[in-house]
């Protein structure tokens, strides 16, 4: 585990600025790739935070890093919400929900209060890349988020690989306290299966009958072991 500072807040009212979150960068050691409806620390892509000071760490600050308790001081890093993953297609009309894989999501559980989906910036339908993600923030109007940086390479997009880990729990102040679930809307029936038709129907010559066949053994298992 490592904490991290929310220093904005383009998160509330899920994280607000000062709290402090516990991530667990252990998970992507093993292979782990970041999941829909997850909230993750990354490092920034390039170009996201520039012009954003480095901040100057105190002597504390200066040994947590160290020890590997808080990050660098040297790294600017950022805190959004994975919306869609490799394969995935997302999009949100003015006036309308984010859409993944012709799924409406619903963000009353998480998205700040008096926010609409997208309306100050709409959006695609844009189709990740594999290996990356498209991450959003839960305070839409004023979140600098994936919609905002789609001129840059990436296409708005982060790498897996610029992945911190997954914020799971609020551990600062203790009055806030609480732990960081993926909400229920990325679990509704469809959406992964959805993503998975998609990516079968584009395969092609004799390994596409095998994939077929062995991608619901794949999702059964994912399943399980979430469970």
């Amino acid at each position: 585990m490592q904490a991290f500072s929310i220093p904005s807040d383009s998160m509330m009212n899920t994280l607000q600025r000062g709290d402090r979150v516990l991530v667990d960068k252990l998970t992507p050691w093993f292979g782990s790739e970041p999941e829909r409806g997850e909230v993750v620390v990354f490092h920034d892509p390039g170009g996201w935070l520039e012009g954003e000071p480095t901040p100057d760490p105190n002597p504390v600050q200066k040994f947590l890093s160290f020890i590997g308790l808080m990050p660098s001081a040297e790294e600017k890093d950022l805190i959004k919400r994975v919306i869609a993953v490799g394969g995935d297609t997302v999009g949100c009309k003015k006036g309308g929900k984010v859409v993944v894989n012709g799924k409406e999501l619903n963000e009353t559980a998480y998205i700040h209060p008096g926010s609409t989906p997208c309306d100050d910036e709409p959006f695609g339908p844009i189709k990740v890349p594999e290996g990356r993600i498209w991450v959003m923030g839960d305070n839409r109007q004023n979140s600098l988020d994936s919609r905002y940086h789609q001129e840059l390479p990436g296409s708005g997009t982060v790498a897996n690989d610029q992945v911190v880990g997954r914020a799971v729990v609020v551990a600062w102040p203790v009055t806030r306290w609480s732990t960081l679930p993926v909400p229920d809307t990325f679990d509704q029936p469809g959406l992964t299966a959805a993503a998975a038709s998609s990516a079968v129907a584009r395969m092609a010559g004799p390994g596409a009958l095998g994939l077929a066949a062995a991608l619901p053994i794949v999702l059964w298992r994912r399943k399980r072991r979430d469970g």
